[in-house]
């Protein structure tokens, strides 16, 4: 049997243990072999492999030295996010507005995407897109979505289920002049979603560039917000907060939107969850 060696490694910002190997499920034919080991800051996944399968055997302990639980939390999940946003960015996590966006179409098939995190305000969480997208099609046409904020390098999960809402134009416009000449002109740009050919999205680029009179590599230039983009807000219903623990016991806290609450003023009920 052939074996070969490769390794994964993935940086956290605190000791941990890697648990030991299971029994491999997988055929035995061509098979690749990565030791576990580890040490402080790195942690390397033991896999073994097959023409069939791949099945990984090893994972990072996670230690946080906090605890969260519904008697050390906020009362509300906005502020409670609030606190712990700035807490990532002081621990200068990469990407903390990094946030996958699960949606559905209206018979129910999910789709999930990363997008970029913008705005939070006292009725929910902010991000912008183009409205002919795929996500964007199928909040109009189911509107839910689940929003996940994965902070690895603190063991952190925050978790938002919720209706969903369009923001005003005049909030859109307000964001869009924000972005850099080179976005704006992107986003006139992509037919996001649809089939492009090779030479399709650098050609409407030349067009874009030529109507507006600005180049992408402009510092400044008038871009007008272009009618099939804008925001969207989601507007929660349940939030959740995940705080990675040893032997997979994490600290689990959900608040639920007390129902009949309104949007700007909610009330929620606190529960820990089991692990």
């Amino acid at each position: 049997m052939l074996l070969l060696t490769r390794t994964i490694t993935s940086i956290i910002p605190r000791t941990f243990i890697l648990t030991a190997s299971s029994p491999s499920f997988c055929a035995p034919s061509l098979t690749s072999i990565r030791s576990s080991f580890y040490r402080s800051f790195m942690s390397s996944v033991s896999v073994t492999e097959s023409a069939d399968c791949l099945q990984v055997q090893g994972h990072v302990q996670y230690d946080t030295p906090d605890h969260i639980t519904p008697s050390n939390v906020h009362t509300s999940p906005l502020e409670q996010f609030h606190i712990w946003f700035n807490e990532a960015l002081k621990a200068n996590v990469r990407e903390p507005d990094a946030i996958s966006l699960s949606t559905a179409t209206a018979s129910g098939i999910p789709s999930s995407r990363m997008v970029l995190f913008k705005q939070l305000d006292k009725r929910g969480f902010v991000f912008y897109t183009n409205y002919t997208s795929r996500k964007s099609r199928e909040m109009e046409e189911n509107p839910q979505a689940a929003l996940l904020f994965f902070w690895r390098e603190m063991s952190r999960q925050v978790r938002v289920l919720g209706r969903v809402e369009k923001m005003s134009k005049e909030e859109s416009e307000e964001y869009f002049k924000s972005r850099p000449v080179g976005t704006r002109l992107g986003a006139w740009a992509s037919h996001q979603s649809s089939v492009i050919g090779e030479e399709d999205l650098p050609n409407r680029l030349a067009e874009v560039q030529e109507r507006f009179g600005v180049q992408a590599s402009d510092k400044e230039g008038d871009v007008p917000l272009p009618d099939f983009w804008g925001g969207w807000r989601v507007i929660p219903s349940e939030v959740e907060f995940w705080l990675g623990k040893p032997s997979r016991l994490h600290d689990r806290v959900r608040y639920l939107r007390v129902e009949g609450s309104p949007d700007d003023q909610p009330r929620w009920t606190i529960d820990r969850l089991s692990p």
